[in-house]
Formats: structure tokens, C-alpha cells, sequence
């Protein structure tokens, strides 16, 4: 579903990834692990089609990103939700429901929102929300459109408890649905569910491998 070859990108003169290649297949669930400014935010950008690689390639479903096929199959959740200021949360959740072709998209906002807690600021405007308010509309917004992968960055911060625990429910549905997820975090509750790690440290992949053999402490250090 993704493939990432010998993907550099700088920025000016920087470079804030090195030759970074490695591939996620339907249905896994994939952590990537690495400190602030190793790359993990960089590298979704650039799958989910938001900039573009200095060098090497990337595929989604074999299709570039941001190519109309590649942005009907990517859900992509940034760390900084992006919302409108006019548009209440129940006015988002159809906007990007219908633009995606949801089936049966007023069903599955009403599930993602009752997981979310989310019921009584459906007609609130999310401008007004606090972080973990507006962390959760835009997990709604992600996951209420049909999507083969889903890239998720630092999802869980600045959500409560009973929606970190929602949202690990929602992103093994997604994957069991059949779409690849692929989160950045270093939380404990998803990378005791995940199939497989990616540590990355200074802009390199550093290790790729399955949860079980990854060494946390020593991939935020640097030392695999």
C-alpha cells in the first residue's frame, strides 16, 4: 500500500531525511518512534502529498503522492488540526463526507463522534474547542472517509483518556478493515498493538523491524 524508496529531502541546504526507504502492506499497523525533529512529521507530509522528496520515490497503492487516486486513498491527521472557522463540526463532518463519497456518512459520523465524545459540540464551531477538542474533531474528519491508508501524527496529545482509548479501538478497526495505519507516537497503548516499528533519529531510519525486538529507549537515543 506504501513504498518509500531512497527518500532525501532538504530543506535549503538542510537535509531532514536520508535515504529513507521502507514499505507498509494493507492492514498494518505501524508506529513510527523517534525524538522532536527526527523526521516523523517530514516523512508523513511527504506520503500524504504535502510536499515533495529532494530525491528518491514515493508510492501510494503505485501511485504518486498527491495524485487524485493517491489523495482518495491517503486519511492523513497532522499533529495541528486544520479546520475551518465558519464551519460548525457537524457542517465539517458532511463537507468531508460527501467530497469523499462516504456511504452512509451520517451513520458513521454519529459512531465516530459518540466514540469521541463529541454529541454536544456537534453545532459548536471547533474554533472555539480546546486542543484535545479540536485533536478529536480531526480524528473524526480523518476517519469518517474511506481510506486504504491512514497517517496519523502525535494523535494522542492532548486527548483524555477515554478518547485515547477510542481512538486505539478506531485505528485497529481501520486496520482490520483492510487499510494501512500508520501512526507517529511514542505511546505505550498503541505500540503494545502494533505490528511493526519504525525508529527514526536525525532524519535517518535507524530501525524497522517488529514491535517486539525494538529497543525504545536506544532508537530515541540513537543507537540502533
Amino acid at each position: 500500500m506504501l513504498d518509500v524508496k531512497q527518500v532525501t529531502k532538504r530543506f535549503d541546504e538542510v537535509a531532514v531525511l536520508h535515504g529513507v526507504t521502507f514499505s507498509v502492506s494493507a492492514g498494518e499497523r505501524v508506529a513510527m518512534v523517534g525524538l522532536n525533529g527526527a523526521g516523523k512529521s517530514t516523512l508523513l507530509r511527504l506520503v500524504a502529498g504535502l510536499t515533495t522528496p529532494t530525491e528518491g520515490t514515493v508510492r501510494v497503492d503505485g501511485e504518486p503522492p498527491g495524485s487524485l487516486g493517491a489523495r482518495a486513498a491517503t486519511a492523513y491527521i497532522p499533529d495541528n488540526p486544520v479546520l475551518y472557522d465558519d464551519l460548525s463540526l457537524a457542517e465539517h463532518i458532511e463537507y468531508v463526507a460527501r467530497m469523499h463519497e462516504t456511504e452512509n456518512w451520517a451513520e458513521m459520523g454519529d459512531y465516530l463522534v459518540d466514540r469521541l465524545g463529541l454529541h454536544d459540540r456537534l453545532e459548536q464551531l471547533p474554533a472555539t474547542f480546546s486542543r484535545g477538542l479540536r485533536q478529536k474533531a480531526s480524528l473524526v474528519l480523518g476517519l469518517v472517509r474511506p481510506a486504504s491508508l491512514v497517517l496519523v501524527d502525535e494523535p494522542f496529545v492532548g486527548l483524555d483518556r477515554p478518547g485515547r482509548a477510542a481512538l486505539l479501538d478506531l485505528l485497529d478497526h481501520a486496520a482490520v478493515g483492510g487499510a494501512a495505519v500508520v501512526v507517529a507516537t511514542h505511546q505505550d497503548d498503541f505500540l503494545s498493538r502494533a505490528d511493526r516499528c519504525l525508529g527514526m533519529f536525525d532524519g535517518a531510519l535507524i530501525y524497522d523491524g517488529p514491535i517486539a525486538g525494538a529497543d525504545i529507549g536506544r532508537i530515541l537515543a540513537g543507537a540502533e
